[in-house]
C-alpha cells in the first residue's frame, strides 16, 4: 500500500507515513482508543524532507504511544507487503482451502484449533481495502507471493521426501526467527542517548533514521538542536542500548561522529 501523505503544518515539503496497526473489526466496532499505543508508524522521508517537518510529525506520532520508525519511500512496499498484505492474502487463501474441505466433511471448521483461528484471524479483516492495495502495491505483493510460493513449494518437497532432518532445521529455524521478533522498548535504563553532529540540511534527519531502521535499531523519542552558526546541528536520538554500538558504528561508516551515553 502506497504511505498516504501527513502534512507537517507550517512547511512546503512533505512526510509520507502510515501506522502498522488495526484489527480484524471495522465501522464503529473496530474503535480503540489506544489502537495505536506500542504499534510502529513508518515515517517514509526523502532527501527533501525538513528536519522540521519530520520532527513535527514524529512528536505527534509519538504522543499517540505509538513507535517511530523510518524507512526510505521505494523499501517501505517491499517491507509492507511481506509483514502485512501477503498474511492477509496467505489467511484469505487458507480459509478459501478450509471452506472448500469443508464442504466434504461437515465437521472441518468446527475442529479448527487455536492455532487456524490465530492464523487465519486477519482474514476477518475489511474485503474491500485490498482492492486498493493489491492495486497500488501490485509489483511489491508479487514478489513476496513468489517467494511464499516457492517456501511452501521447497517445504512440500521435504515433507514428500519424508526429509525428518530438514523439516526439523526449517521449524527450528522459524522458531528462533518468531521467537527473536523484536519488542518495543520500554524501560529507561533499556535507552541509551546517541548525540549526532549534522550538517543543517534538508535529509540529514532521513539518513539517520533510515540507518537507524536498517540496522534494526528502535528509536524511543528524536529531536533535533540547530546552533546559533546555522550551518551545524545535533541530533538527538533515544535508542535501544543493546544496540547502541551497532548504531554508533553505522553512523561512522558514513561519516558521523556521534557519542552515546546509556541512561540510567
Amino acid at each position: 500500500m502506497k504511505a498516504p501523505v501527513v502534512d507537517a503544518v507550517g512547511d512546503a515539503r512533505f512526510v509520507g507515513g502510515h501506522p502498522m496497526a488495526g484489527s480484524e473489526q471495522d465501522g464503529i466496532d473496530g474503535a480503540d482508543p489506544e489502537l495505536f499505543e506500542g504499534a510502529v508508524w513508518v515515517l517514509t522521508p526523502t532527501s527533501d524532507t525538513a528536519d522540521s517537518a519530520y520532527t513535527q510529525v514524529a512528536s505527534v506520532v509519538s504522543s499517540f504511544g505509538a513507535e517511530v520508525m523510518a524507512v526510505a519511500p521505494d523499501r517501505h512496499d517491499a517491507l509492507v507487503a511481506v509483514v502485512s498484505h501477503v498474511p492477509h492474502l496467505t489467511a484469505a487463501t487458507l480459509m478459501g482451502v478450509a471452506e472448500m474441505r469443508a464442504e466434504e466433511h461437515a465437521a472441518l471448521l468446527r475442529l479448527a484449533a487455536g492455532g487456524f483461528r490465530d492464523m487465519t484471524r486477519i482474514a476477518s479483516g475489511h474485503p474491500a481495502i485490498w482492492q486498493d492495495i493489491c492495486r497500488e502495491n501490485r509489483g511489491a505483493i508479487i514478489d513476496a507471493l513468489d517467494a511464499l510460493i516457492e517456501g511452501l513449494a521447497e517445504m512440500r518437497d521435504v515433507v514428500d521426501k519424508g526429509d525428518g532432518a530438514a523439516l526439523l532445521d526449517r521449524l527450528e529455524r522459524a522458531r528462533a526467527a518468531r521467537a527473536n521478533l523484536p519488542s518495543r522498548v520500554a524501560r529507561p535504563s533499556d535507552l541509551a542517548e546517541v548525540r549526532i553532529p549534522v550538517p543543517d540540511r534538508p535529509g540529514v534527519l532521513a539518513e539517520v533514521t533510515t540507518l537507524a531502521a536498517e540496522l534494526g535499531v528502535n528509536t524511543a523519542d528524536i529531536e533535533i538542536a540547530h546552533s546559533a552558526e546555522g550551518n551545524r546541528g545535533v541530533v538527538i536520538m533515544l535508542v535501544e542500548a543493546a544496540n547502541a554500538d551497532l548504531f554508533r558504528g553505522g553512523l561512522m561508516a558514513r561519516g558521523y561522529r556521534p557519542s552515546v551515553q546509556r541512561l540510567g
